[in-house]
């Protein structure tokens, strides 16, 4: 279930830890996707909460698709739960990534999902190419930050709360690099949306189109990076004008 230590990322040390060409790579995390979404994962928290919690299949094709155009180095994922998204964010790495790829996902709670996100990850043959950060994004970000990490993209589907969802956008801000990809699942809710939309009016950061009819966002990240004056503020809520 991840690195034994939850506070450490644990990267991988070299391609040889991946299994086979990256042709029968990617058809393994094709299948693996297939199977999870016909059979869902062993085991549930409860009846019917593989298809509450998890990115459907139409959606995690779109992060996917929209990561394939990317073509990133490195991409952290907050929320693991039963690992739809990651798989499909691995799907990409492995499809169209460099060879020293990297999936960082932060989720303090696969002990809640039974380790059901992990082990489609193990079980894809993905321990390699991903990590996981057992310990709440709110903690694990600042700490990534000063440890002087860098990604290209970023998938979020955390917690829903405002002040956690705003506090994840804030490092994330400084974790992906200027001109990254920033994508939110959820957005339907007002505090998710509330969270992302202060980053949008005041930060610069641009709705990223998608061609794909999906209840995902995705934002690109000014470059340079610069920092708004305090003076030019505008308020930020979903019904504010200005």
């Amino acid at each position: 279930m991840g690195p034994a230590n939850p506070r450490e990322s644990q990267a991988p040390q070299d391609n040889t830890r991946r299994i086979g060409s990256k042709q029968d790579l990617v058809a393994g995390i094709r299948e693996a996707r297939r199977r999870l979404a016909a059979d869902g994962p062993p085991r549930v928290r409860s009846g019917a909460d593989f298809e509450r919690v998890s990115v459907p299949v139409a959606d995690s094709d779109v992060l996917r698709d929209l990561l394939l155009a990317e073509k990133p180095g490195t991409v952290i994922e907050i929320g693991l739960a039963y690992g739809s998204s990651a798989l499909a964010i691995a799907e990409a790495l492995a499809a169209a990534g460099p060879d020293e790829a990297r999936h960082v996902i932060v989720d303090a709670y696969q002990k809640h999902f039974h380790g059901s996100g992990w082990a489609a990850i193990a079980g894809a043959g993905l321990a390699g190419l991903c990590s996981l950060v057992q310990e709440r994004s709110q903690i694990a970000l600042p700490r990534l930050l000063s440890d002087g990490f860098v990604a290209d993209a970023a998938f979020v589907d955390g917690s829903h709360i405002f002040h956690n969802v705003f506090v994840d956008l804030f490092y994330l801000r400084e974790l992906v690099r200027p001109g990254g990809l920033v994508i939110l699942d959820d957005c339907s809710y007002p505090s998710v949306a509330t969270a992302a939309r202060y980053f949008e009016v005041n930060t610069g950061w641009q709705r990223e189109p998608i061609a794909a009819p999906t209840r995902l966002r995705a934002f690109r990240l000014p470059k340079p990076r610069a920092e708004p004056d305090f003076k030019s503020f505008r308020p930020f809520g979903l019904d504010a004008t200005g």
